[in-house]
């Protein structure tokens, strides 16, 4: 019953796509396929593969399946990354002092600005791609993990020097579960930011991806749409993931506040 309340909550998914094909079909608009003509050109560019290959077609394989690896691992790093400096520096009142001011200028550095110093760096290819994607996903998570350390209830820590818990201790039964909130809230920002970066890093400095591929199709309009629409269906499938897990991993907390 759950999943059919779920389902039927995208009642306006078939009405918007109905629109769009009546619509377009009107105007007659070059640069704006219907979803039927979208719906056929990504089956023959990216499902078109054999049921053992989970229907991938070679395209797939070659651009789908690198962009998906570039995007898990950038995300992962600069997810780790963040919290364990965020945490710290939530935690220290001095570090922060000495560290805030490069928080705040790295963070207002928009990251498609620094591609150029990237491809200098690393080049054409993956490694580029990988420092973008954690340069973009990095401050989010940064940010949330040093509200959440630095808001710690004072009481839950007066009880742990009671009981004389070591710093291991508090980190792991108190400061972490108590900062994990905002911790989340980060990590779901930087989920979308990564798929971002993701794209426009491949834009420049890539020789494969969805991102490439697209630019490669930029005179085939249906075939560019394919890559804008598979790129919106993983951002809405990557965010409903993510929300399944946090729910899941956070459900004490969840459970707290309807309790009170």
């Amino acid at each position: 019953m759950r999943l059919l309340r779920g389902l039927a909550r995208l009642w306006v998914v078939p009405v918007a796509l109905a629109a769009w094909e009546v619509l377009t079909r009107l105007a007659q608009a070059p640069y704006f396929p219907p979803p039927s003509t979208i719906a056929a050109r990504s089956h023959e560019l990216w499902f078109s593969g054999p049921a053992t290959r989970l229907f991938l077609s070679d395209e797939a394989v070659r651009h789908l399946l690198p962009s998906l690896w570039r995007l898990a691992v950038g995300w992962a790093g600069a997810c780790l990354a963040g919290v364990l400096v965020g945490i710290a520096v939530g935690r220290s009142r001095r570090l922060a002092e000495y560290v805030n001011p490069l928080i705040h200028f790295g963070r207002s550095i928009p990251p498609p600005t620094l591609l150029p110093i990237f491809l200098v760096l690393f080049g054409v290819g993956t490694p580029t791609q990988l420092a973008a994607i954690v340069f973009g996903v990095l401050w989010p998570v940064l940010l949330n993990s040093v509200d959440g350390a630095r808001d710690v209830d004072r009481q839950y820590l007066e009880t742990a020097e009671v009981f004389h818990l070591s710093r291991g201790q508090r980190l792991w039964r108190i400061i972490l579960p108590a900062a994990a909130p905002k911790v989340f809230a980060g990590l779901r920002l930087s989920v979308s930011l990564a798929l971002v970066m993701m794209i426009i890093s491949e834009l420049v400095g890539s020789t494969e991806g969805i991102g490439y591929r697209m630019l490669q199709d930029a005179l085939d309009i249906p075939a560019m749409w394919t890559a804008i629409v598979l790129i919106g269906v993983l951002g809405f499938v990557l965010n409903a993931a993510f929300v399944r897990a946090e729910r899941w991993i956070l459900a004490w907390h969840y459970s707290a506040r309807k309790s009170t």
